[in-house]
């Protein structure tokens, strides 16, 4: 009852008769909580929120203007810095847009090659949110089970590309080089391996009592508050809505390959939960397929020395960790581009955690938004 009347005076922007004091809170920017240096200026009455202002900007750091200081081939590195837990979709959806541009071809390895290391990467960055997530409501021990899981994939990604965090593999074409079959063998490996995982964790974990009564029914995001905030990924999947850009803008090979997209229908934080659960076994099969499909060949197109692209407005998306992020270029002809936009999956999931956390108790929104699953360079960039 407190709850639903806190929610309509806060609504309704009505001031709280006397009696109710409340106090400003200051969630971050040095909380781990946030994930990184985002600050919440929550007002609160007791323990319930009543008005969450998300305050973005301390690690800002010009991703934008820095294109339009650099050419297209040296701007490459910085797209995997944005959201570098999703480092390889990033530089995807880049390669793409220049490519579709310029008219550069790509052989079909290379493409195979981008979804196989996307996927991996995929993966990789839902185990660092599995883990961080349940740190974050007080288990300690999935998170030493998910980063013990996550180095696999790290050691597979470091032997063709010799990062481990921040990769810039992919080149306008192709890719810088080719895998070996030590690395396709690994992949086979890690499937086969992370299968039997994946069904630990639900026994472990999603199975677990205590869980499931921290997050059923807590954090309602229905569908028309995603299509409000422009909520992607995810956010939007477990409100009901199977909206994921290799399915609804097919790109590369994905219309090749057989795997479903997650969806629930309950709109709450286990909801959210469960897709991204989910979406790890449908990685797995992307993997498995297109390392079976994989064609021979070379794995770089023909490419100018020094790429130009044509005089216009180019856009591309693609479906990344946390749902989709677009690339918007604008060229003038030089060897610099003059525009470039970014729009990123963090910064609109975090703009509905204000609606969306009203009414709430201060552990239950720690929960909603470890479930938007932020990355803070990603709003930051």
């Amino acid at each position: 009852m407190l709850l639903e009347k806190l929610q309509s005076a806060v609504g309704a922007g009505v001031i709280l008769p006397d009696g109710h004091e409340t106090f400003v809170l200051n969630l971050g920017p040095q909380h781990p909580a946030t994930h990184g240096v985002l600050r919440v200026k929550l007002t609160m009455d007791g323990e319930y929120i009543l008005r969450a202002e998300p305050v973005p900007g301390y690690i800002h750091r010009m991703q934008e203007k820095m294109g339009e200081n650099r050419s297209w081939s040296k701007y490459l590195p910085n797209t995997s810095r944005i959201d570098y837990l999703s480092a390889m979709t990033y530089t995807h959806a880049y390669v793409l847009v220049v490519e579709r541009a310029a008219g550069i071809e790509v052989p079909p390895r290379a493409e195979y090659l981008r979804v196989i290391t996307s996927e991996l990467n995929r993966i990789s960055s839902h185990l660092v949110w599995f883990g961080a997530f349940l740190l974050d409501l007080g288990g300690f021990t999935p998170l030493l089970y998910a980063f013990d899981d996550r180095e696999k994939i790290l050691d597979l990604l470091e032997s063709v590309t010799g990062s481990r965090l921040t990769y810039c593999y992919y080149r306008f074409g192709g890719l810088c080089n080719d895998v070996d079959a030590e690395f396709l063998t690994g992949a086979r490996e890690f499937v086969a391996y992370m299968r039997p995982r994946l069904a630990m964790y639900r026994q472990l974990v999603t199975d677990n009592i205590i869980l499931r009564k921290r997050l059923e029914g807590i954090g309602r995001i229905d569908a028309e508050l995603c299509r409000k905030y422009g909520a992607t990924g995810p956010v939007i999947r477990g409100a009901g809505v199977a909206n994921d850009v290799r399915r609804v803008e097919p790109y590369s090979v994905y219309p090749l390959l057989d795997f479903k997209i997650p969806v629930y229908s309950e709109c709450d934080c286990m909801a959210r939960y469960l897709v991204r659960m989910d979406e790890m076994e449908q990685s797995l099969r992307i993997v498995e397929q297109a390392i079976a499909q994989l064609p021979e060949g070379p794995v770089m197109g023909k490419v100018p020395r020094v790429v130009k692209v044509p005089a216009g407005d180019y856009y591309h998306a693609v479906e990344a960790a946390r749902g989709r992020f677009a690339i918007r270029i604008v060229s003038d002809g030089k060897e610099i581009p003059y525009r470039i936009k970014l729009r990123t999956p963090s910064f609109s999931n975090l703009s509905l955690f204000e609606e969306a956390s009203r009414g709430m108790m201060l552990p239950d929104a720690l929960a909603l938004m470890g479930s938007l699953d932020l990355v803070i360079p990603d709003i930051d960039r």
